[in-house]
C-alpha cells in the first residue's frame, strides 16, 4: 500500500513539474518559448515593460513564461535556473544589478540556452554568456539631460548652479551610466557645482525621501535636482511643494523615463525636462529571440531610439505614452 502511495505522490509531482513548465501559449504548438525574468513592478517602466513583452509574444506567436523578482537578485536566479530546467528556447532577464551572473549564465550555456539582457546590462568577464543586450544607452541619457542643463545655463545667464542627484539602484547599469553620462557632459564647466548625490533606489517612497533630506540640508541653495527616473521625481514634487518650494520655478526639476503622469507634470511647468526611457522593448525581444533560435546572427547591443522633452516645447500633439 505504501509504495503505491510514494508512486502517485511521485507521479502527481513529475505532472505538477511538467506543467509548470508549460507556458502560457497563444498556439497550440508555439514555434519558441521564452522565458523572461522581469526585475520587478516598481515603477511606470517596469509595469509599461512588463505589458510589452506580452503584447509583443502575443503578436509574435510566442509562448511566454513570465516571472516577477521583486527586486531581488536571488530570485532572478532562481527563475533563470527554473527556464533551463523547464528547457526554454531562449532566456531573457532585465538584471536588477550589473554582478553575480556568471554562475547561473554558464549553466544556461551548458544547457545550450541563449540569452537576452533586457533593459540593463551585466558585469562579466566573458562576454558569450550573453547573445545580445537590448536597452537605452543609458549613457547617452545622462548626456541628453546634461546638455539641457547647459543650455538653460546659457540661457539665464547665471554664473552658478547647484546641483542635487537622486541616483537609482546602486550598481545598477541606469545608476552607472546615467550619473557618468551627465556628469562627463558638464565637466570642466565652472557654472555647475554638484551639492550631494544620494541613491533613491528607483522608487518613488525613496524619492521622497531623498529630497526631504537634501531640502533640509540645502533648503534655497539647491538650484537643480537631477533625478534618475520618473517615480523618483514623483515622490519628490510633494516635499518640494511641502516645503514652501514651486518646482520649476525656485527649482529645476530634470527626469527620466516619460511616463504619462510625469509628462502631465511637464505640461503643468512642474517638471522642467525629461529624458525619454521607452520601456517598449518587446517587439525588439520578441525579433531577436526569433532569429537566435533560427541560428541567425544578431547586434550586440540594440538601443532604441530616444527623445528629449521640455517644458518649452508644444507638448499638445505628443501621443499618450503608454505607461
Amino acid at each position: 500500500m505504501k509504495r503505491k502511495w510514494y508512486a502517485l505522490t511521485a507521479l502527481l509531482l513529475c505532472s505538477v513539474f511538467l506543467s509548470a513548465c508549460r507556458a502560457p501559449s497563444q498556439t497550440a504548438d508555439p514555434a519558441l518559448v521564452l522565458g523572461f525574468s522581469q526585475l520587478g513592478s516598481e515603477s511606470s517602466f517596469r509595469i509599461g515593460n512588463t505589458k510589452d513583452m506580452e503584447r509583443a509574444a502575443k503578436e509574435y506567436g510566442i509562448s511566454l513564461m513570465m516571472d516577477n523578482a521583486n527586486q531581488k537578485q536571488e530570485n532572478q536566479i532562481n527563475a533563470i535556473r527554473r527556464f533551463i530546467a523547464c528547457r526554454v528556447d531562449v532566456i531573457a532577464f532585465s538584471p536588477i544589478v550589473e554582478e553575480g551572473w556568471d554562475n547561473v549564465l554558464a549553466e544556461a550555456r551548458q544547457a545550450g540556452i541563449p540569452v537576452i539582457l533586457v533593459d540593463r546590462k551585466i558585469q562579466t568577464a566573458d562576454s558569450s554568456l550573453y547573445v545580445s543586450q537590448i536597452g537605452a544607452d543609458f549613457y547617452q541619457e545622462g548626456v541628453m539631460a546634461a546638455e539641457y542643463l547647459l543650455r538653460k545655463a546659457d540661457s539665464s545667464g547665471k554664473d552658478r548652479l547647484h546641483i542635487v542627484e537622486i541616483t537609482g539602484t546602486e550598481n545598477s547599469t541606469p545608476m552607472k551610466q546615467r550619473h557618468e553620462g551627465f556628469w562627463d557632459t558638464v565637466a570642466g564647466d565652472g557654472r555647475i557645482v554638484l551639492l550631494e548625490s544620494v541613491s533613491g533606489d528607483f522608487l518613488r517612497s525613496r524619492g521622497a525621501e531623498c529630497i526631504r533630506y537634501l531640502l533640509e540640508k540645502y533648503g534655497n541653495e539647491i538650484d537643480v535636482i537631477f533625478s534618475h527616473n520618473d517615480e523618483m521625481t514623483l515622490g519628490a514634487l510633494p516635499e518640494i511643494e511641502a516645503a514652501g518650494y514651486t518646482p520649476g520655478e525656485d527649482m529645476m526639476l530634470i527626469s527620466i523615463d516619460g511616463g504619462q503622469e510625469a509628462v502631465d507634470l511637464l505640461k503643468e511647468g512642474k517638471i522642467s525636462c525629461i529624458v525619454e526611457c521607452t520601456p517598449m522593448l518587446g517587439s525588439l525581444v520578441m525579433q531577436t529571440a526569433q532569429a537566435v533560435k533560427e541560428g541567425r546572427s544578431v547586434d550586440r547591443a540594440i538601443h532604441p531610439t530616444e527623445q528629449v522633452f521640455t517644458s518649452d516645447d508644444d507638448l499638445s500633439a505628443l501621443a499618450p505614452r503608454g505607461y
